[in-house]
């Protein structure tokens, strides 16, 4: 049957309705996956209200991953329920665009984390890590080292992090120190097997935030000494403890075949 020149929608109206090429249409049709139903009485291709609605089809169908044979079949199987199969497919819209959601909370936790180093307030930071603990330390760490591949490290794994999870790694670093405190009262010398072990157990605590190598690990050493507010807090712990820290991680490195001396961040 032909229509008048008013009637259905032409290939390029259909097109912007539904939000694809002309090409996309005309090669739809070539295949039979959507033919416009009616022409006009000059011979152009009009669609109709059933073919824009299976044109939404599709384009659901296309969203979700189909191939357009299989989206083909689907549409042209009689034996399937074409209520049936549209709810089922919105309902796996709506769980896709949950999990789109959630990763974009991710993202934005990334981003947060990036910015400021952790996503704790500075009262939950203070009764996490401990009195002695600056919130300002963080801030300062993203202006010395925000552009690195070591501050993208930690900042992703900063962003996946809840408070439970700052307590327990707060918890390990506690002992640590203790450890590291009682060694030192104990007279442990730089390049002993327990010095060289409390060492390796310190840098494992930094691999925790970003993946230190021993020469890294050297370099961050040098902060603790040079930095009056990172000293202050290893002396709080343990008079002395800073550079004593400091000599077992040179120590250690050396084993490893690092000279302390010319070390570097990498």
């Amino acid at each position: 049957m032909n229509l008048d020149d008013t009637a259905g929608l032409t290939v390029g109206a259909a097109a912007s309705r539904v939000g694809v090429t002309i090409r996309t249409l005309h090669h739809w049709d070539a295949i039979g996956l959507v033919c416009p139903s009616e022409r006009t009485d000059a011979g152009y291709r009009l669609y109709t209200d059933a073919d824009l609605s299976r044109l939404q089809r599709v384009l659901t169908y296309r969203e979700l991953g189909l191939p357009l044979d299989d989206i083909k079949s689907i549409l042209d199987d009689p034996a399937i329920d074409a209520s049936a199969s549209l709810r089922a497919q919105r309902d796996s819209l709506r769980e896709r665009a949950a999990r789109l959601h959630q990763m974009a909370d991710a993202m934005d936790r990334m981003i947060e984390a990036r910015k400021s180093g952790i996503l704790l307030s500075a009262d939950e930071q203070v009764a996490i890590f401990g009195e002695h603990w600056q919130p300002g330390w963080a801030a300062q760490a993203h202006d010395r080292w925000g552009d690195t591949h070591q501050w993208a490290q930690y900042a992703e794994r900063a962003a996946g992090r809840t408070a439970e999870d700052w307590q327990q790694i707060a918890g390990g670093v506690e002992a640590l120190n203790a450890d590291l405190a009682a060694a030192q009262r104990a007279g442990v010398r730089p390049g002993s097997d327990r010095a060289n072990a409390l060492a390796e157990r310190h840098r494992a605590s930094i691999d925790t935030y970003f993946d230190c190598t021993h020469s890294m690990h050297v370099c961050i050493a040098r902060t603790y000494t040079a930095d009056p507010e990172f000293a202050a807090f290893y002396d709080a712990i343990e008079p002395g403890l800073t550079t004593w820290l400091r000599d077992i991680i040179d120590a250690n490195a050396r084993a490893n075949g690092v000279i302390p001396e010319s070390a570097s961040w990498v």
